[in-house]
């Protein structure tokens, strides 16, 4: 679901909205500029939660907050109205979306990313994105430089943390090299043949995580997300509803548990790696690896994306900027007559260089 925090101007009862250039609210009616304040000495900050609590529903009751939903028909996000609105489109793939009754109770979000880009400096960056891709069908860049402007849209993740121990047992492998005497060409040749030479090998590794980062989001295409990575998550700041004024923020509907499991993958490859160093030698073999996770905690936090969807001739194109780095990644779109264009100029040029080739024999 996505949801959009308002805040009155106290001079002109407009609403705020967070410039991420400043760091503050203004107001777009009157100028009016409002510092954020900073969190209060109550503030738990960017305090870790317990792990098996929330998965045992005994997370104290502040941490929790029950939300109003309606569901996209087109794409599955859930999307949260203010009150007096009725209808709208779904931020993620502009299908018309009508008011729910449908309500979802979720952990609060623990911190926030603020937005560093600007909506010109977004939409900046997925035009010049646009034009790199050769193939793309020039109506729909006039489109998107024409178009109506991004959202910016708080994606939900989790972050993990966790201290572990592993055992593992295994096979440490020497390169040494053998030379023998073969047959070429009618003659004796001294040839080097590589070998490799296998001894046991056993050991104990330990790792701490630290904001093991998983999205908790099913809006968007995972492969769109994972490319606006890396996020700075040392920028995190403790969450405060003013950093999403005139944002919309989206709520987690992959659960805790779920999201822990794409943790544990993550963690186990970086295991992995840790056995292959601690094996050493030129090779390593890996058969065991017995790992013990201790004192699990979690966040959800807020990630700022900003969001364009066009539907263009019966298409739903979708792009995404990292509202911190300016990276970009969506559908790549594909232009047929550029495509036929190219394969007809390869044509001409390959039959050209054939006719020059048969000349000069």
């Amino acid at each position: 679901m996505t949801e959009e925090h308002r805040f009155p101007c106290e001079q002109c009862g407009a609403d705020y909205r967070y410039n991420p250039a400043a760091g503050e609210l203004v107001c777009d009616h009157c100028g009016h500029v409002e510092p954020i304040a900073g969190p209060g000495p109550w503030d738990g900050g960017l305090r870790e939660l317990d792990f098996k609590a929330a998965l045992d529903n005994l997370l104290p009751m502040q941490e929790m907050e029950e939300l109003q939903v309606s569901h996209c028909p087109n794409c599955g996000a859930d999307v949260e109205f203010a009150p007096d609105t009725h209808a709208t489109e779904c931020p993620f793939c502009a299908t018309p979306v009508v008011t729910g009754t449908g309500a979802h109770r979720q952990i609060k979000p623990r911190g926030v990313l603020p937005f560093a880009l600007d909506e010109p400096a977004a939409h900046d960056a997925m035009l010049e994105w646009l034009g790199s891709l050769w193939f793309a069908p020039n109506g729909l860049k006039d489109y998107a430089r024409k178009g109506r402007k991004m959202q910016g849209i708080y994606v939900p993740y989790w972050t993990y943390d966790a201290d572990t121990t592993s055992a593992y047992t295994g096979q440490r492998g020497t390169i040494y090299y053998e030379t023998r005497q073969v047959m070429r060409d009618g003659k004796m040749q001294t040839v080097r043949v590589q070998k490799i030479r296998w001894r046991p090998a056993s050991g104990r590794v330990a790792r701490f995580f630290d904001d093991v980062l998983v999205l908790a989001s099913r809006s968007l295409p995972k492969r769109f997300t994972d490319a606006l990575e890396p996020w700075d998550l040392t920028r995190l700041e403790p969450y405060r509803p003013e950093f999403l004024a005139g944002f919309r923020a989206e709520s987690y509907q992959v659960p805790l548990d779920e999201g822990y499991q794409e943790a544990r993958v993550r963690m186990d490859r970086q295991i992995e790696r840790d056995v292959k160093f601690d094996i050493g030698g030129d090779r390593q073999r890996i058969h065991h690896v017995d790992t013990q996770v201790r004192d699990v905690t979690f966040k959800h936090i807020l990630l700022p994306v900003w969001l364009a969807a066009y539907r263009y001739r019966g298409e739903t194109y979708r792009f995404v900027v990292n509202g911190t780095s300016g990276k970009v990644q969506g559908e790549r779109p594909w232009s047929a007559w550029k495509i036929a264009f190219a394969v007809l100029a390869g044509l001409i040029v390959a039959a050209g260089l054939g006719y020059v080739i048969s000349q000069n024999q």
